[in-house]
């Protein structure tokens, strides 16, 4: 095998090839577990699926990081590759902000949506059970007119999300990242207050969502926040799939 700075192998050669490989197993699992199912089709089967999938996604994330600390503290020591490699990190470093990995500050409104607490008897059969919870596309349509609002950056639950992070469902609950969460969901979005509000009253699907709100009780709370903070995003930026848009 050719090294990519020629000499002698060394712990730094072997550990970064093994980070990007176990990286590339983090990211098949969550590929595995989210196939794009929607929550109105799901079984209680594939949540505990996708609940195991989670405990070795965990487990591996842990490998992942230790072995990126390792590769850290060993890519300073490497020699004739130092130069090289300082300056592919300042390239990484001047592009980190508009990719999300970066922690940012600043203000931002907070949404959270909840599942109503009507029992679907009390509607004389207007409504199912269908109706009474949040479903993927809901939470989808509060991040899109987010983001079309200006939002500068994104958290969903307690994760910082990018514009590629895909939304899906298992059930009632929602599977972002390789992990699953339970409603209450929340979305925050940081920029401009009022620009975010004007987006979300202007937006189509979140104007349905409202007259659900209305109509079967589902819960929709919006707050602002002077001043928040999000983490990096942890995540892949690498596109898997793409279309052309004619």
């Amino acid at each position: 095998m050719r090294l990519l700075f020629g000499g002698r192998p060394t712990l730094w050669h072997v550990l970064v090839p093994l980070t990007f490989v176990l990286a590339g197993l983090i990211f098949a699992t969550s590929a595995n577990v989210a196939q794009g199912r929607n929550i109105r089709s799901s079984g209680g089967d594939l949540v505990g699926l996708v609940r195991e999938q989670e405990r070795t996604l965990s487990e591996r994330e842990a490998a992942l990081t230790r072995l990126q600390n390792e590769v850290a503290t060993l890519t300073p020591q490497q020699g004739p590759a130092r130069a090289q490699v300082q300056a592919l990190q300042t390239k990484i470093d001047a592009m980190a902000p508009a990719a999300g990995l970066e922690a940012v500050q600043g203000p931002a409104v907070k949404v959270t949506l909840r599942d109503s607490d009507r029992p679907v008897s009390s509607f004389n059969g207007a409504y199912t059970a269908n109706d009474l919870v949040i479903h993927q596309q809901d939470v989808q349509a509060f991040v899109n007119a987010l983001w079309a609002g200006g939002a500068e950056a994104m958290m969903i639950q307690d994760q910082r999300v990018i514009s590629t992070s895909a939304v899906r469902c298992v059930g009632n609950t929602l599977y972002l990242q390789g992990r699953v969460y339970s409603p209450p969901f929340t979305i925050t979005a940081m920029g401009d207050p009022t620009k975010l509000q004007a987006a979300l009253d202007a937006d189509s699907q979140v104007a349905v969502f409202r007259e659900y709100v209305a109509a079967v009780g589902l819960g929709l709370d919006v707050a602002q926040a002077t001043q928040t903070t999000f983490p990096a995003y942890a995540g892949s930026i690498t596109l898997r799939h793409a279309t052309v848009v004619k």
